[in-house]
């Protein structure tokens, strides 16, 4: 609908200067105030011609640069063109196959769900979403407006408006000048909203790869992921609060929102292989050493058709015996630990991870035995049920942050655990659970103005958001359909097949954009239900 006004304008004004006047859907009278506005029961609007004079002079100052820059826009926005026709009747060929079940569905509509997903419409987010289509309509406007004023057409107004419940914006030109343009030039005018929406989404994804060093004096960036919010759903609520920095999952170091997601996928993979008796064998790296003092207060519970049950929030241990390093090494049975499991006991977590290590880990040398337990202690792992992790997230609150970095200034190997300002818990349950259950950021204030801890966050959301929308206007505004650039940069285009009579090209127009706006519009519904879905 962003395009729908400004092309039903332009197209009127071609007919009238061929057919005399004509009666149009919208309003077409000009502002004669810098700002007016016009109400119907369906449309409306506001004018404001303000930004004329200087546009237009800027455009005319700068014509020859403005020039060279939108010729490289006719051949991006005409590359786009061609490209997305082809595409588009590809997958309209490929359509009664797909709906047949004997094909899948092009990857041209799974990355354009995955690029409509990403707009992620849901309430929260609709501030995102209205900011950075106002913004994408904007960079648009200005692109037709600018390469309008460089070839010498006079913008008459600009406007907001409202139609049904669709908003959009439009640039009124000097239609009289317009029709006397060359065909180079009118290409230059129609396909400078596309390349400018191609250009803008360049420049969101630069913006997002140089946030962390424009953001540098007052944020750092990743040192350790910050927690912005832990909803009341989430399997860490209670656990975690905001302006928590969480350093580690298993000792493993993460230092960005991303490494936390990786992280955890990469955990679940290993318990799936551990629980599912999978080449990994037995989890090595989750042994302690339990004093036999501890041992006996806790409760004593067998294994009953492989599965245990703990009371409260106990947690089912099962005894180990020491690895032996070279059998390990060399191949032998990793699931002798079976046989080791003389009894399970229910131990409260939060004892047993302040304990001693005593299982194999990547860390332990290879000419050294895995048991580290005196006699008077006994190495247990926990038991892992199937579909069941056991994760130990270490973390700190914000304010302990100075402390912290001079702590983490020497050995990135450094033993976690001897850290005062470190807290560790232990998490059991689905890890895929707890992936996206919290909003993370990989930024951290210099200075403890909590206030300023999401404005990370909220720009990195903005320039994703506005590099989806401005994708999309392209995208949307290169199909050839009906009342969109695509319809304009078309019949332009045809004008340079001499060989054509005008009524042939008018067939061929009209053909192209029938097939077009059908497609289009089946295709788009389409890749909108499958967006939804995802």
């Amino acid at each position: 609908m962003i395009r729908v006004v400004r092309r039903m304008i332009m197209m009127e004004g071609r007919r009238r200067g061929r057919r005399g006047s004509a009666r149009t859907l919208l309003p077409m009278r000009s502002p004669t105030r810098p700002l007016s506005s016009t109400v119907s029961c369906w449309y409306c609007d506001f004018k404001f011609s303000a930004l004329n004079e200087p546009l237009f002079r800027f455009g005319r100052r700068y014509s020859r640069y403005l020039r060279v820059w939108f010729s490289m826009g006719v051949g991006f926005s005409l590359a786009a063109l061609l490209g997305v026709s082809i595409i588009l009747l590809c997958e309209f060929a490929r359509a009664p196959l797909v709906f047949a079940g004997k094909a899948q569905r092009g990857n041209f509509l799974s990355g354009l769900s995955i690029l409509i997903a990403g707009l992620n419409i849901s309430l929260p987010s609709m501030g995102y979403l209205c900011i950075s289509s106002i913004i994408g309509v904007i960079v648009h406007e200005l692109g037709h407006g600018l390469a309008a004023a460089s070839e010498g057409v006079q913008v008459e107004y600009i406007a907001v408006f409202l139609a049904m419940l669709f908003p959009g914006a439009l640039v009124a030109f000097n239609h009289a000048s317009l029709d006397i343009l060359p065909d180079m030039a009118s290409l230059r005018i129609y396909c400078a909203g596309i390349w400018h929406n191609a250009v803008f989404c360049a420049v969101c994804t630069l913006s997002l790869l140089l946030l962390p060093l424009i953001l540098s004096p007052l944020y750092i960036h990743g040192e350790s992921p910050m927690v912005l919010d832990v909803p009341s759903g989430s399997p860490l609520y209670g656990y975690l609060s905001p302006y928590d920095v969480i350093f580690s999952l298993d000792d493993f170091r993460i230092h960005t929102a991303e490494e936390w997601k990786q992280m955890i996928a990469m955990l679940t993979e290993q318990t799936h292989l551990v629980t599912s008796g999978g080449s990994s064998g037995i989890d090595v790296g989750k042994g302690y050493c339990v004093p036999h003092s501890l041992i006996k207060q806790s409760n004593h519970v067998q294994f009953e058709r492989n599965q245990t049950y703990c009371p409260n929030e106990l947690i089912a241990f099962a005894s180990m015996t020491c690895l032996d390093v070279s059998k390990y090494s060399d191949g032998g049975n990793k699931n002798n630990h079976k046989n080791t499991r003389e009894s399970v006991h229910c131990l409260d977590p939060k004892d047993v991870i302040k304990l001693k290590r005593c299982a194999y880990s990547e860390q332990t040398p290879r000419n050294e035995s895995g048991c580290l337990c005196s006699e008077v202690e006994r190495c247990l792992k926990p038991v892992q049920l199937p579909g069941l992790g056991w994760v130990e997230i270490t973390y700190s609150s914000l304010d302990c942050q100075d402390h912290m970095r001079s702590l983490f200034s020497d050995d990135k190997h450094s033993n976690f655990r001897e850290k005062s300002c470190l807290q560790t818990f232990v998490f059991v349950g689905d890890l895929m659970s707890i992936a996206h259950s919290i909003r993370l950021t990989s930024y951290q204030p210099r200075w403890l103005i909590y206030s300023a801890t999401n404005i990370p966050s909220l720009l990195e959301k903005l320039f994703t958001s506005a590099f989806h929308v401005s994708m999309v206007l392209a995208l949307l505004n290169s199909l050839p359909v009906f009342f969109l650039d695509g319809e304009s940069i078309l019949e332009v285009s045809l004008n340079y097949f001499g060989s054509f009579s005008s009524r042939m090209k008018r067939s061929i127009l009209w053909a192209c954009l029938l097939v077009g706006t059908f497609g289009s519009t089946y295709f788009i519904l389409q890749t909108i239900i499958v967006a939804a879905i995802m």
